[in-house]
């Protein structure tokens, strides 16, 4: 059966014509549409929608905020600070980490992620090549789960370039 009426082409002729030829109908035969994702998605979708995330942000290098999930009170000089001292384990440990005016006690580190913990509560942070994903996890929630999730997104993101 012919795709267009009066034509004689077929799907198949389509996508020969559209791939080979670089060749495409006016609308509304063929119309292409693009996917464009924002930072936000990425919390609500790839971290919060996961239920092993309670809060999360996204902020770049220089600790701007790209995302941040409802009630999420994080601060640009928050995350400066701990981007900072990521590769300091000495001055983590001695100080924690402040996230949304709350210290959490330094668990552990190394030059990706930073662990921290405040009772039931605690923090998974990943830093990527251009991005840093900081993850907050409440009860029931483990930090496994957290971590989990939290590092996924951040291994995507470094394979994108971010």
């Amino acid at each position: 059966m012919p795709l267009i009426p009066n034509h004689d082409l077929t799907v198949s002729h389509l996508y020969i014509f559209r791939t080979y030829l670089s060749f495409s109908l006016p609308n509304p035969y063929y119309t292409t549409t693009s996917i464009k994702m924002s930072w936000q998605s990425y919390v609500d979708d790839q971290l919060l929608a996961t239920k092993h995330v309670s809060k999360a942000a996204l902020c770049g290098h220089d600790g701007n905020i790209w995302a941040t999930s409802a009630g999420f009170n994080v601060t640009a000089e928050e995350l400066k600070k701990i981007i900072t001292n990521f590769g300091d384990i000495s001055t983590l440990a001695q100080n924690g980490v402040n996230i949304a005016a709350t210290k959490f006690m330094f668990l552990s580190a190394n030059e990706q992620v930073v662990r921290a913990k405040k009772g039931t509560s605690g923090l998974h942070i990943m830093k990527c090549k251009q991005a840093v994903i900081v993850s907050m996890y409440e009860e029931p929630i483990v930090a496994e789960q957290c971590a989990t999730v939290t590092e996924k997104l951040g291994e995507y993101l470094i394979s994108v370039g971010y």
